[in-house]
């Protein structure tokens, strides 16, 4: 099932964005096999949600012998990904050029930091590097301090898994018309800029400062902010177009007339203080009570084990548990092609045999390749 259902991809095992692409796709019902290291061979970690739905074969990619089966496995494949600094893949024996003699339809997806040219490709980097550098990062904090690290979430996944997924998808179905493949370059850096198209089209109307959280999105309105409560929770208010704004007005109880003033940025700082007071006087459930659900633009801020508990995430099963691990489920949702609830992650390796015979090898191939050391398989 899933909308992604027939298509069949190569993922060679790596960290971060490359297995969250590899999960959207098998999310959305894409058959992706994933290529392990041969030496970590029945290992498991169920709370390895990135893992999940996808069978896993254990090859050693220094075996001549390996990367040849890997190359068999691309001619029948749509796609591959892989997230090596820049020429890895070449010295293995598994670069663009050599898979794209073995399937010359094959999408080639490849997951860096800095991308496959620039003076920086060849170096090292995480997540808060490539945000760094496109503008992403200093943008992110309040005002009169430090830029502040949102997670991993626009460097590895927003601005590099799925940027890989989106190219992928794209990728296929190009191919499918012209008969060509090619390669997908998806740097973090590219993503992360991408991500930030919004801003920077503000920052050129001049409506958007480099002084971070002074503008209306970064928390330096008083109606686009979060709020500490009187149990010490908090709850998040984005009020921004003026029917909501009048209704915070409305719920809170507020009749200062400087805050009919909504958009005057000077008076900002000033109204934030009196707003905070204001929410610290009641708890939490009590604001909810009061705002939630409104077109105030209102929500509890919920920690991550709260979050699926919440009412409106466990209507929507948001959240689902495999195999006692609670994760996102699945997204987004499909009409008619809504995709399979996720199976775990696998031992590395637990499914060697199984995909190989499936994809056409013998049973006397699969054990020469076992008895040359060029693959191994984990216990299921």
């Amino acid at each position: 099932m899933g909308p992604l259902k027939g298509i069949r991809i190569i993922e060679i095992a790596g960290i971060g964005p490359g297995p969250f692409c590899a999960m959207m796709l098998a999310d959305m019902g894409a058959e992706v096999i994933r290529i392990d290291r041969a030496s970590a061979a029945g290992a498991a970690a169920k709370w390895n949600v990135l893992n999940r739905n996808r069978r896993s074969l254990a090859v050693d990619l220094k075996n001549p012998e390996g990367v040849e089966l890997v190359l068999k496995l691309v001619e029948k494949a749509d796609a591959l990904i892989e997230g090596f600094r820049p020429r890895v893949m070449e010295r293995l024996g598994l670069g663009p050029d050599v898979c794209f003699e073995r399937n010359p339809k094959l999408i080639y997806g490849r997951m860096t930091g800095w991308g496959q040219t620039g003076m920086l490709a060849h170096a090292a980097g995480h997540d808060i590097n490539y945000i760094a550098l496109t503008g992403a990062l200093h943008s992110i904090g309040r005002r009169g301090e430090g830029p502040l690290p949102p997670l991993n979430l626009i460097g590895d996944f927003g601005g590099g898994g799925l940027l890989l997924a989106f190219g992928i998808v794209c990728g296929i179905i190009e191919a499918r018309a012209s008969g060509r493949g090619q390669v997908i370059d998806a740097a973090m850096t590219d993503g992360s800029a991408l991500l930030m198209a919004m801003m920077y089209g503000l920052k050129s109307a001049r409506r958007w400062s480099n002084e971070r959280g002074t503008n209306m999105l970064d928390s330096g309105a008083h109606f686009y902010d979060v709020y500490q409560c009187a149990d010490e929770k908090w709850v998040a208010i984005g009020s921004i177009e003026p029917q909501f704004y009048r209704l915070l007005l409305e719920k809170t109880g507020i009749e200062d007339t400087d805050f009919q003033s909504q958009m005057d940025a000077s008076l900002w700082p000033r109204l934030k203080e009196k707003l905070a007071l204001l929410i610290k006087t009641k708890t939490r459930d009590e604001w909810c009570e009061l705002m939630e659900g409104s077109d105030v633009c209102f929500a509890p801020v919920l920690d991550m084990d709260e979050a699926p508990r919440h009412s409106h995430n466990r209507e929507r099963s948001t959240f689902i548990e495999i195999d006692g691990v609670t994760q996102p489920a699945p997204a987004p949702r499909f009409s008619r092609t809504s995709p399979e609830t996720p199976t775990p992650p696998d031992r590395v390796g637990q499914h060697t045999q199984e995909v190989l015979s499936e994809w056409g090898l013998s049973a006397s191939e699969i054990e020469e390749l076992k008895s040359k050391g060029a693959i191994r398989w984990g216990m299921g």
